[in-house]
């Protein structure tokens, strides 16, 4: 394997780098330093990511209408047939409980649930539990945590 293909390789594993990568904003050295990708030079990896860094195209803002973020409170474990969310055997729904979901409906893709999530973890905001299809999201949060994901959400969507 080359070197430029190892990089590459070790970038796709890490999300965040690739991201960084597309927008422009690394600091090539102290990624290839992250990367530590075996007995090759730092300044060599910082290079091979510079080439990398070429051939992405920089992120673009969706083209979509906004979707819509409710909060809903209340949450808890339900029977299936009264689920808002069902994940495995566990199936989340209004029953006075101490959740709250954080639904995204509307021009939204299953693929909007990483940057929300990501967005969540960095505000410390634990997830219980979430889903999502081409259209609608939800996400479980400690009804503490309600109001600052719905803020958090509507922030990382742009709406």
């Amino acid at each position: 394997m080359t070197l430029a293909s190892e990089t590459r390789a070790a970038v796709r594993r890490e999300p965040f780098l690739h991201a960084a990568l597309a927008a422009g904003v690394v600091n090539y050295t102290a990624a290839a330093r992250y990367l530590d990708i075996g007995d090759e030079d730092e300044e060599a990896v910082a290079a091979a990511l510079r080439r990398y860094a070429e051939d992405l195209s920089p992120p673009e803002p969706p083209d979509r209408s906004p979707p819509r973020v409710d909060m809903q409170s209340g949450l808890g474990p339900v029977d299936v047939a009264d689920a808002l969310l069902t994940v495995g055997d566990a199936a989340f729904g209004p029953v006075d409980g101490s959740l709250t979901a954080i639904t995204i409906s509307g021009d939204v893709a299953a693929t909007d649930l990483g940057p929300v999530l990501a967005r969540l973890a960095v505000e410390g905001i634990d997830v219980e539990a979430t889903g999502g299809s081409d259209g609608h999201l939800v996400c479980l949060v400690d009804q503490s945590d309600g109001v600052d994901a719905l803020r958090a959400v509507e922030e990382t969507l742009d709406i």
